[in-house]
């Protein structure tokens, strides 16, 4: 067994790494705060138990993970008001108004397609498609068979589409609709 490393160095190493996470997982901007102080707590009771059998990064985001699950389990996270920023912690200020409005749209959109997914499939997509990871370190972070992580993986990108695709045509049909109500209009 290794001693465990210091609270404080935990803390700075790996917050951003949490509050990443959390957001990914699902939890509001306005609650990310409370959920990384419930995380954080957590590693706190719990840090001299950890036995280096793996990684800390895994030990942290199946925290973070079960934190995420019991909040959408109580699901007051969804009764709050929206309006809250999206996804992205990084924004270019030198972009245009245009352009940043479209991202904004966009982050919006990737939000909601990633909340209709269940937890389990959502941590797995974003792990490997917004993060990089590869199935063996996904299957070694979320404690799950490896053959778990293919399946979760081939579900929401399939969820995934058909929301991106309903999406798609329920906003060309919106395109469409003043078109439609001026012409029908003009017949009359």
């Amino acid at each position: 067994m290794i001693d465990p490393p210091c609270f404080r160095e935990v803390y700075d190493a790996h917050f951003a790494f949490v509050w990443r996470s959390l957001r990914r997982l699902g939890i509001r901007e306005p609650d990310v705060a409370d959920a990384a102080q419930e995380v954080f707590l957590i590693v706190h009771r719990r840090l001299a138990d950890f036995e280096g059998r793996s990684k800390l990064t895994t030990w942290l985001f199946g925290i973070a993970l079960r934190v995420a699950r019991d909040r959408q389990r109580l699901a007051f996270d969804r009764r709050r008001s929206s309006g809250e920023p999206d996804l992205s912690e990084w924004e270019d200020e030198s972009v245009d108004v245009h352009a940043a409005v479209e991202r904004s749209e966009g982050l919006a959109v990737l939000e909601a397609i990633l909340d209709s997914l269940p937890l389990e499939q959502r941590a797995v997509f974003c792990l490997f498609e917004l993060d990089g990871l590869s199935t063996a370190e996904i299957a070694e972070m979320c404690e799950i068979p490896l053959g778990t992580v293919y399946t979760r993986l081939r579900l929401a990108r399939e969820a995934f589409q058909r929301k991106s695709a309903s999406l798609r045509a329920r906003n060309d049909f919106a395109a469409r609709a003043p078109v439609a109500a001026r012409t029908l209009g003009a017949i009359r």
